[in-house]
């Protein structure tokens, strides 16, 4: 026999075993049980939060021979027949694959046929929201005057998308996310009918990763047992099948960006690649990590709404007084920022690393978060001693020092051009463009916002304003990548150097312009961000 899925093996058959919708399905019973039935339902919600089972329960429960208190007895011919698929009674329609108004016809024809065993004809339109604009009106007229053997049910994820006309004629439910103990429960039921043993920390964090949804923690607990077949379940168990991190290597990355320490970050992240964890997910589950500091920062009395164990919560307790409120606010403001942008990235690696360097060095950014950041962590290297302020007589005399040299570099005075430029380096300044157009994107991407110059010993310096990008070309195989490129491209190998323009001048002042050697401005290519 083929083996069902956890989420269809104990799908609930009866009001009674559907978990964390009880509102919804209390004003249901009572519907059915007092014979004050409507003729069309809409529900809405997320996915895997009951809305269709309840559906089916419901077409069972108004066509069962024996209902008991408005729930179907799941014994009769009818409940049966409705269950095995085989009723003729109840016909679900899928509106993502069956969206024209040539489909919404064929119902409201066949709407005109009485059914031909027990009472209600009960169609249910899972997907509602992807009915074309005709096939709305369409089913407009017959949703709102239908026979009195036929009950419409609309389920959707988006209700939004719902024309008004179609809401104002239906009694619209909205299921809501199932809480984490509610999932983990019902968890524990299952995993005790399957035989099967899992430490609660596992279970727990299997609830906290379906999201609210009952069917997704059911196939993400039917992943991880089918991982670890005939094994006790553990929580290392489901962060490796499930590709997520644990909590500790977030509490290590924290105190990293505290302390500035850009490398061990960089590190951090090199082991998260290698291990194969989810990056996408890391950003999610960061960010919600930085979520509880902000919320034990806030209050004292935040134990019951953070969802951690006793020891993780000692843990959160030490942190959030190594951060003030504002910097866990522009951390969070950069990873949610960071959240969407690395959805569709094929670079996600990157835009993690960027985002961690940011956080490590507010004088990247210049918005007024950023600006207090960096003076936090002025007064902090004060308190520790590692910055001495200077006395009175001393701060003048070393302001009037930086006036004068500020005067002196904004002169005209303009850096000299070495004597003999090698032939190699004009060849690549003159194809700077084709050289660069056959690299990878992202470099192509990096190099469009660098400038030429030559350094000592006739070395192609690649100049960047920005610090993170110098940082990021600087890497080895970036690197070499570009060196290659420019072998192939001119049969030599000649010697480059990146660097970062830190002079505090523009390009033309501090730097030697090969674009004046060759008389052409280099045209670089328009990338948007």
């Amino acid at each position: 026999m083929s083996y069902t899925a956890l989420y269809r093996k104990y799908r609930p058959q009866n009001f009674t075993d559907v978990k964390g919708q009880d509102a919804i399905v209390t004003t249901i019973r009572n519907q059915i049980h007092a014979g004050r039935i409507g003729h069309a339902y809409l529900f809405c919600g997320t996915r895997g939060t009951g809305k269709t089972t309840i559906a089916k329960i419901f077409a069972k429960a108004v066509n069962c021979e024996h209902p008991i208190e408005g729930s179907p007895c799941g014994e009769c011919a009818s409940c049966r027949a409705i269950a095995a698929g085989n009723s003729m009674n109840v016909i679900e329609i899928d509106a993502a694959s069956n969206n024209g108004v040539d489909n919404i016809r064929e119902i409201r024809d066949e709407v005109a046929y009485a059914p031909t065993e027990g009472r209600y004809k009960v169609y249910i339109i899972d997907e509602v929201h992807m009915l074309s604009i005709g096939a709305f009106n369409a089913l407009l007229k017959t949703l709102e005057e239908p026979p009195s053997y036929v009950i419409f049910i609309l389920a959707t994820t988006e209700a939004h998308k719902i024309p008004v006309t179609i809401l104002s004629r239906c009694q619209r439910y909205d299921f809501r996310r199932i809480t984490i103990d509610t999932i983990s429960e019902r968890l524990q039921e299952l995993l005790l009918l399957e035989q099967a043993e899992a430490e609660e920390k596992a279970v727990r964090y299997i609830a906290k990763a379906a999201d609210g949804a009952m069917r997704d923690a059911l196939s993400l607990l039917d992943q991880c047992m089918a991982f670890y077949m005939g094994e006790k379940l553990t929580y290392d168990h489901v962060l490796q099948v499930l590709g997520a991190v644990d909590t500790e290597r977030f509490s290590r990355m924290f105190r990293a960006v505290i302390g500035s320490q850009i490398t061990l970050v960089m590190q951090q992240i090199e082991e998260m690649v290698a291990e194969g964890r989810d990056l996408s997910q890391f950003v999610g589950d960061f960010t919600w990590y930085l979520r509880n500091l902000l919320l034990l920062q806030s209050s004292d009395d935040m134990e019951d709404v953070l969802d951690v164990s006793s020891e993780n919560l000692a843990l959160l307790k030490e942190e959030c007084k190594m951060a003030d409120s504002a910097q866990l606010m522009r951390f969070i403001r950069i990873f949610s920022e960071l959240s969407s942008q690395v959805r569709y990235s094929t670079q996600k690696r990157i835009l993690i690393e960027i985002a961690m360097i940011k956080l490590c060095r507010p004088q990247m950014e210049e918005d007024t978060s950023s600006i207090l950041a960096r003076l936090t962590q002025l007064e902090k290297k004060i308190e520790e001693g590692v910055i001495q302020p200077a006395a009175p007589a001393q701060a003048a005399a070393l302001a009037a020092s930086k006036q004068q040299g500020l005067a002196e570099e904004s002169g005209s005075i303009k850096p000299e051009m070495p004597k003999a430029i090698s032939e190699d380096i004009l060849q690549v300044v003159k194809n700077w463009r084709s050289i660069t157009a056959q690299m990878p994107d992202a470099i192509r991407k990096f190099l469009s916002k660098a400038r030429l110059s030559v350094g000592e010993g006739n070395v192609l310096l690649l100049v960047l304003d920005d610090f993170i990008l110098s940082e990021m070309l600087s890497e080895e195989e970036r690197k070499r990548e570009i060196t290659d490129t420019i072998s192939k491209s001119i049969g030599k190998e000649i010697q480059i150097q990146i660097k970062h323009n830190d002079t505090g001048q523009p390009f033309e002042k501090a730097y030697a312009d090969l674009e004046q050697v060759v008389h052409m401005p280099i045209e670089y290519e328009e990338f948007s961000d």
